[in-house]
């Protein structure tokens, strides 16, 4: 990770697009840091490694809902949609 002020950054960013493509570059305000630039690449990795926990804590949720409730049988599912 590289560590840039805002104004650097400001000043420099062909160079800071340049170096996000190979690491995360954060920016900092009065030597704290404010935000991070990575490339479009790695935050669709990101996105996608997030979403695939998020899917996993949903289906985890739904499994222990079933074995605390059980299931509905799926002629009740055919009723309750009008499909019989």
């Amino acid at each position: 990770m590289a560590n840039m002020p805002i104004s650097q950054a400001r000043e420099q960013l062909p160079a800071v697009l340049e170096l996000c493509q190979t690491e995360a570059v954060i920016l900092e305000r009065y030597g704290k840091p404010q935000a991070v630039i990575i490339s479009y690449e790695r935050y669709d990795e990101l996105m996608t490694a997030i979403e695939d926990m998020e899917d996993l804590e949903a289906i985890a949720e739904i499994e222990a809902d079933i074995e605390k409730n059980g299931t509905i049988p799926w002629e009740e599912v055919r009723r309750d949609l009008g499909i019989e």
